[in-house]
């Protein structure tokens, strides 16, 4: 009997069909017939200043800054949080992760934290007629909490609209250090089972506390439990020894893997995630980059991701893409320089700045902890250029509906705004206002930036860090003091008034968009 049962791809691709019918024509080039693909490539704990166009001198990014001569350059673009895992929720979702309990930064063995079956990026691209797939760092969770990774792991990303994934599962100083492609651990061997645990420790496997003979890399603080390929870990694992991945591989395992996803699917229109690992520590580079910025190993992670980006253009030259393919790069959050290993970072700056001109880093609720290097480019169609238009990776979602001619729910997205005009060098402004997310909260609007009152460390100890926090209100004026030097609050309290009672309305809604 003939089944009347629509398989949930199944209907996205029909859905799809409706949705392509409505992408706007205006959006593409004169004798350009098909939708463009969307690649965004995302790197990790890359700083404002980590790059060339960005104004580094100290490391070369000739690929960045070649996207970047070929397209639009952002000067105030956000990530949504000053930490990984939160800004990957919300540029998949378009809500703030300050909005959901449990979106900080996640263990390797924590459960998927996006809802199977709500709107994604990857959703509405999927109903858009576009095959979906994520490769590298996620960081957002697998399973119901209690995941068996050496049998069918899921829900993961093909729950929430990726057709295919290949993924580091959390970080890389986080076990389980493997592999997981769409539902299954790569090259896992059946006889050698894989246990994870972030409490107790598990089987007998060294750790870099009670072994650091062992050790190639040693930890600077915590990083100090299970062994692998001789860096010490986050948390425990047994088993799994010919899934483990091998670090200096990693940037080539996945660019290949990105690469591989591009090529089968250069007939059709495609979205691609490509989330590095670089320059997340370990920052333990293939030996050909090993030296190459003089920067020590987080230098050459830098170019070595560099070279991924690199390694995704040529490709899209390769296979004739370039005019129809929307490039976006940007980093999920502000630099570290110290975050767990001692790898020489600190010692081998050598006159770097991470943060540029930017107050803070990574962790911080000054703007180097969200403003990131951000890069749009679609040849004919982006504008070329620089644009101080503020924007945020959580508006993509709200973004490529536009793009792709559909139009969201009322629950969709709450927090997701349509900025396509300034993605695309239309338009001049983005949105109107952005709250940022470190320990406390924070709000950008216009020139004015506006830091919550917070009890929290104002240095942190570990990574020497300033977090931005104060127990008294904090003012900004962006326009004439980016580098956040001078706390106006006192000259201004009518704008700190007014800011205060925006962000605590904002909190109380459940949307913003």
């Amino acid at each position: 009997m003939e089944s009347h049962i629509l398989t949930r791809r199944t209907f996205m691709r029909i859905v799809g069909c409706s949705a392509a019918t409505a992408f706007c024509p205006s959006l593409l080039k004169a004798g350009q017939t098909r939708k463009p693909n969307v690649v965004i490539i995302y790197a990790d704990d890359l700083g404002y200043g980590d790059v060339g166009c960005y104004g580094a001198t100290e490391v070369k990014t000739p690929n960045i800054d070649r996207l970047a001569s070929q397209g639009l350059r952002f000067t105030n673009a956000h990530s949504s949080s000053a930490t990984c895992t939160p800004s990957r929720y919300a540029m998949l979702t378009g809500e703030y992760p300050w909005r959901k309990r449990g979106t900080g930064v996640l263990p390797g063995s924590a459960a998927m934290i996006i809802s199977p079956g709500r709107t994604t990026l990857p959703s509405i691209m999927q109903r858009a007629g576009y095959t979906t797939g994520v490769v590298g760092k996620w960081h957002l969770g697998l399973g119901d909490g209690n995941v068996d990774w050496n049998g069918q792991i899921k829900p993961g990303p093909l729950e929430i609209g990726f057709d295919y994934c290949f993924l580091i599962p959390a970080t890389g100083d986080r076990v389980p250090c493997v592999y997981v492609e769409n539902r299954h651990v790569v090259g896992l061997d059946s006889s050698d089972p894989i246990q994870v645990s972030y409490g107790k420790s598990i089987g007998n496997e060294p750790t870099g506390k009670d072994h650091p003979e062992l050790l190639k890399m040693h930890p600077s603080h915590g990083h100090n439990q299970t062994i692998v390929n001789g860096i010490s870990r986050i948390g425990y694992m047994s088993g799994g020894k010919a899934a483990r991945w091998v670090d200096e591989d990693m940037a080539d395992t996945i660019t290949d893997k990105a690469k591989a996803f591009i090529e089968k699917h250069k007939q059709e229109p495609f979205f691609l995630y490509f989330s590095t690992h670089d320059i997340h520590v370990p920052r333990v580079p293939h030996p050909r980059f090993v030296g190459e910025s003089g920067l020590g190993p987080r230098g050459d992670a830098i170019v070595q991701f560099d070279w991924c980006v690199g390694q995704i253009l040529e490709t899209l030259e390769r296979l004739g893409l370039v005019e129809d393919t929307l490039v976006i790069f940007t980093s999920d959050n502000g630099p570290v320089v110290d975050d767990g290993y001692k790898d020489q970072a600190v010692e081998k700056l050598n006159g770097h700045t991470p943060s540029g001109p930017l107050r803070g880093g990574k962790y911080s609720a000054f703007d180097a902890g969200t403003r990131i290097p951000f890069v749009v480019r679609w040849p004919g169609r982006v504008k070329k250029g620089t644009s101080d238009a503020l924007a945020c990776q959580i508006d993509f979602l709200s973004s490529m509906a536009s793009l792709t001619g559909q139009k969201l729910a009322a629950e969709d997205a709450p927090d997701s705004i349509n900025i396509l005009d300034a993605l695309l060098g239309d338009s001049p402004a983005g949105r109107d206002h952005l709250v940022e997310h470190a320990g406390t909260l924070s709000l950008i609007r216009g020139n004015w930036k506006y830091i919550a009152p917070s009890r929290g460390a104002k240095m942190s100890r570990m990574t020497n860090i300033e977090l931005g926090n104060d127990p008294q209100p904090q003012l900004y004026d962006l326009k004439n003091d980016l580098g956040e030097k001078h706390n106006v609050a006192e000259d201004h309290p009518d704008i700190v008034a007014e800011m205060a009672a925006m962000l605590q309305k904002i909190r109380q809604q459940d949307r913003s968009r």
